[in-house]
């Protein structure tokens, strides 16, 4: 493929953006490719390459690129304004259309990202409870705040830098790492902690280092401990959320929060956030609770107008075709692997898949570092080269849309089928 528009973009971009880029995770060597376009599954460089995405933006596009309905719920919406700095109905319909879908989230507030979901619902789970420490899980990525930027997964990882600059020690020492999978790592947390720990946050499945899997019980066994112990259970459904049902995690798993985090697909596309819990935890929220939280763009119109579409158009299809094209590349994939007998886990539930290069189950943070994510990158090398876009990094996740077809998995597993042999010949 030629991609010579590509590499001359990113020799300005890094004169002008660190890196070259606006976020860590979509830089790559030697550089990246500058898309022009996106269509249902594909993505049109400015080489006029084209290529099947599995990046999908990171997840928010569940409907693909450019979905009609969405295109038009957006249009319609800009030409009567784009913001109004007032409340709107749309704000309306989508929290009763939310808390319809989430019954755990009597209310909520509307925000401009998943981080300042994370940070917000953070400060809320604090005013609340009274509390300042919080437990985190090794390798979950919370948004890029200081309270959570610890041994976080995604671009932490990626590019070695797991802990950022500029994080003040006496934020870290509030929060309380353990590794996912482990519930008696938990206990332990909240036992040498105790009445210090405001709530636990994490991701049902780990995202941002995976997909990672809850074991059999995982969930479930931590929504008992915290409840035992008078810590709130935050699910970060970020990227769970309308993703693996369209009651997110907590409806797939049968375990209900007390707080939930949502964004990506909430937005159809455009930046979104939102965090809610209960009428009563949600009243501490200002103007009539004293946890402040306000934003010139929350509750943007065009976002509102774009993720209502997507979840009515969700509705209306379902998952069991999404979820039925997500095993049929798992398993095409766990062949490829298996017939060229190199060592690989193709982890993934509903819509969500990652290979990972090692030889045992990726179950946690640890376990993912394990992978070798230098014969990775060497892979999506190949696969770009035939035309296959995925994350560039081993500790993301790889997504299907409604706009993925049979033949775009068929395709991508020959493609994956030639890069392995190519990779490890």
């Amino acid at each position: 493929m030629g991609s010579k528009r590509s590499e001359e973009l990113y020799e300005r971009a890094k004169q002008l953006l660190p890196g070259g880029v606006s976020s860590p995770v979509r830089a790559f060597q030697p550089y990246p490719r500058y898309i022009a376009k996106g269509k249902g599954s594909r993505l049109y460089d400015v080489d006029g390459n084209e290529y099947i995405d599995y990046c999908m933006a990171f997840g928010p596009l569940i409907l693909g690129h450019a979905h009609p309905e969405v295109v038009k719920a957006v249009r319609e919406q800009a030409e009567n304004g784009t913001l109004y700095g007032a409340p709107i109905e749309a704000e309306v319909k989508f929290a009763e259309t939310i808390s319809r879908l989430y019954p755990s989230v009597e209310m909520m507030r509307f925000v401009s990202s998943g981080t300042e979901a994370t940070m917000h619902g953070i400060r809320l789970a604090r005013g609340y409870t009274g509390r300042k420490k919080i437990i985190k899980v090794e390798g979950a990525f919370h948004g890029a705040h200081d309270a959570v930027l610890v041994k976080a997964g995604s671009g932490a990882t990626t590019h070695s830098a797991p802990n950022s600059l500029g994080i003040p020690e006496e934020v870290t020492h509030n929060t309380v790492l353990v590794p996912y999978n482990d519930p008696a790592a938990v206990e332990k947390a909240i036992r040498d902690n105790k009445g210090e720990i405001a709530a636990m946050i994490l991701e049902p499945v780990i995202g941002n280092a995976g997909p990672i899997l809850p074991r059999e019980g995982y969930l479930q066994e931590l929504r008992e401990i915290t409840r035992r112990n008078d810590v709130l259970l935050i699910f970060d459904e970020v990227i769970t959320g309308f993703r693996l049902s369209i009651g997110g995690a907590q409806r797939y798993f049968k375990v209900v929060p007390d707080m939930t985090i949502m964004g990506k697909i909430a937005g159809g596309g455009l930046p979104i956030g939102i965090f809610g819990a209960s009428k009563e935890m949600m009243s501490m929220i200002s103007p009539v609770g004293k946890v402040y939280q306000a934003g010139t763009f929350s509750g943007n119109p065009l976002s509102l107008a774009a993720g209502q579409m997507t979840i009515k158009e969700l509705e209306r299809l379902g998952h069991e075709d999404l979820s039925r094209k997500g095993e049929l590349m798992r398993a095409g994939l766990r062949q490829v692997f298996d017939d060229a007998k190199v060592p690989a886990q193709v982890q993934g539930l509903s819509s969500m898949f990652q290979v990972f290069l090692s030889d045992k189950p990726v179950l946690d943070y640890q376990g993912a570092l394990q992978a070798d994510g230098k014969k990775f990158m060497e892979l999506f090398n190949s696969l770009l080269e035939q035309g296959v876009y995925l994350p560039p990094s081993q500790y993301e996740t790889n997504f299907l849309s409604t706009a993925h077809t049979e033949k775009d998995v068929e395709r991508t597993v020959d493609a994956f089928a030639q890069a392995v042999a190519e990779v490890f010949e």
